[in-house]
């Protein structure tokens, strides 16, 4: 620094001024400040930076699955709102796996993360407890933390748009619905379960749910089973994306009334299209993280849980009669 002063013919300070992005230096000064840092190809010592301000400007997120269309989007809003406030983005998949989760949640930490953002993969985060003792803040969105951890959550209203799934099919005649849903251990998926049940009421059959990690085989066996019963389901309510495209494979032009909860990319050009309870992961990854930066900026007070609305898209898929 102290030679690019000298070439630029300016004091120290000046230097430290252009290179942090603060005001108060003249424009022809600050051009020249920066043609002396592109001459001598100065670049700044972010070690010492961090010793002096005792922050990273990184942030850690951990989501379930990179190349899941839902947390790819979610983990761009989250890069959007660290960039916007000069921080850098270190991201990690869980692959649904809680070992995995807590090793990259403890890693980010030991590289000293000024904060958190996680989609939790398993019930127990006690782990956390030190590190937020400590000052690190956390949000959690798309599910809650375990039994234990008050901290910011950020989700949607998983059970209402189950609800608004399950009218929608009921007020088109259908009564013999069917439920593919992931495993009930994950909270987003039990909570549509639980929505979809409620909504059923006297209607629900134990017999048209399924519940288990979707893989093609098994959602082809699972409707084969369903579409075999003396009444078999007119309408079927999927409960994430992977499983709406899955079934649409397997259905294989067999009619059948769909709804999907979460939107998927070519869902508005299929025919029919695809009716969707749409939910909005930009926007979810977006609140998580300005929520963060507020709590790293030093706002205090108690925990904050936000639900977000979902909405019905119709496209056709859920609309079609019995």
């Amino acid at each position: 620094m102290k030679d690019v002063a000298s070439v630029a013919g300016v004091a120290l300070k000046t230097v430290s001024r252009v290179v942090n992005g603060e005001p108060g230096v003249n424009p022809a000064t600050a051009e020249r400040v920066r043609e002396a840092i592109t001459r001598l190809g100065y670049s700044r010592n972010e070690s010492a930076r961090v010793l002096r301000r005792g922050r990273t400007s990184t942030v850690g997120l951990v989501i379930e699955d990179v190349a899941d269309p839902f947390y790819s989007t979610l983990s761009r809003a989250v890069e959007d709102v660290a960039i916007s406030r000069g921080c850098l983005l270190l991201s990690g998949s869980s692959s649904e796996e809680p070992a995995r989760e807590r090793e990259l949640v403890l890693t980010f930490c030991a590289r000293r993360v000024d904060g958190l953002i996680v989609v939790p993969a398993g019930e127990d985060h006690s782990f956390l407890r030190p590190e937020l003792e400590a000052g690190t803040p956390a949000v959690f969105v798309d599910r809650p933390p375990g039994p234990g951890l008050d901290v910011d959550t950020v989700l949607c209203d998983n059970a209402g748009g189950a609800r608004l799934a399950t009218r929608h099919l009921l007020s088109h005649g259908h009564r013999r619905i069917a439920f593919l849903g992931d495993r009930p251990s994950i909270f987003t998926a039990a909570r549509r379960l639980h929505g979809y049940r409620d909504t059923m009421g006297r209607l629900f059959d134990e017999r048209l749910v399924s519940m288990r990690v979707p893989s093609p085989e098994g959602v082809r066996a699972d409707l084969d089973r369903m579409l075999a019963l003396d009444e078999p389901p007119t309408a079927l309510f999927t409960g994430n994306g992977r499983l709406t495209v899955t079934a649409l494979r397997a259905l294989a032009g067999r009619p059948m009334a769909l709804i999907g909860f979460d939107d998927f990319e070519l869902a508005d050009l299929l025919r029919p299209g695809v009716t969707v309870v749409a939910q909005d992961p930009f926007g979810m990854g977006r609140i998580a993280a300005e929520l963060l930066f507020r709590r790293l900026s030093g706002e205090s007070g108690p925990a904050e849980h936000l639900r977000l609305p979902v909405r019905i898209v119709p496209r056709g898929s859920g609309e079609l009669p019995p």
